[in-house]
């Protein structure tokens, strides 16, 4: 495995090479950490953090301050990775100079390096603003959570050739106003081709078929640790939630019959204490 730092040029060089970018999300150190270790490309630090780590229905609560918390302690875990910051819900839409201060915050104290916000054409003037104050910036089109509520809840886009038509226009001008890579989020595969096909920077396909430039998925979906819904594009790759319960439940058993500790686990007096 190449342990150099994975950077802007080292994705647009796998982009042209045709080699397939891996990226998860993470939240914390460790997890960051054996990520890291096993080679993944690139981190997402994701305002989904708001479901599957605090517990809230959406990701609108998120702030900017629990992002920039979340995404410096995986930025201490990636010494190799490229670590992606989210940006919640009214950091960014109001005006460009708020957008630049906070994407600012997610790289000078969460040490991200970049960040990602959601919308297409509409959010090029954000985009543009921060990419000039020399923050590079991904997209992120299709399905976008923290506007759910417009979209009509959390379902496929692009399932029209008129809506995949307005998926390559996004797209389009997410690039034309700086970004550097673009997340497309459950799509049709023939969707995504088009928005391939439109732009030049790394498309990253979530849930949008094989055809994307890379694969992300959330580190708590693909590892059976987040059961309140799992999406059609998700595959488990293991069922960490049912070891994790079940060595919960041994431990208490012990405990309640008083198993553990057992002698292997307890301290002795040193011959010094004795008189």
């Amino acid at each position: 495995m190449n342990k150099d730092k994975v950077t802007l040029s080292t994705l647009r060089a796998m982009k042209e090479q045709g080699e397939p970018i891996t990226w998860l999300t993470a939240y914390d150190h460790p997890t960051a950490s054996v990520m890291d270790a096993a080679g993944i490309d690139m981190i997402l630090v994701g305002d989904s953090l708001g479901m599957t780590v605090l517990g809230f229905d959406s990701t609108l609560p998120v702030t900017m301050d629990h992002m920039v918390t979340f995404t410096a302690a995986v930025s201490r875990g990636a010494e190799r990775a490229f670590v992606v910051g989210d940006m919640p819900f009214l950091s960014y839409q109001a005006d460009a100079a708020d957008a630049v201060r906070n994407a600012g915050r997610l790289m000078s104290e969460g040490a991200a390096d970049a960040v990602k916000l959601e919308g297409g054409e509409r959010m090029a003037g954000p985009i543009r603003a921060i990419t000039d104050a020399g923050i590079p910036v991904l997209g992120h089109i299709g399905l976008t959570p923290q506007s759910a509520s417009q979209l009509g809840g959390y379902r496929a886009q692009g399932r029209t050739q008129e809506a995949a038509e307005e998926l390559a226009r996004d797209a389009r001008a997410i690039e034309e106003a700086g970004a550097v890579g673009l997340l497309v989020e459950c799509v049709p595969p023939a969707a995504a081709r088009q928005v391939l096909d439109a732009v030049d920077i790394p498309v990253l396909g979530l849930g949008s078929g094989l055809e994307c430039d890379g694969q992300l998925l959330i580190v708590h979906d693909m590892l059976g640790l987040f059961d309140r819904f799992v999406p059609k594009f998700v595959k488990r790759y293991a069922e960490l939630g049912d070891g994790m319960r079940t060595a919960f439940e041994t431990y208490a058993a012990e405990v309640k019959a008083r198993e553990f500790p057992a002698e292997e686990h307890f301290y002795t007096m040193s011959d010094a204490t004795k008189q």
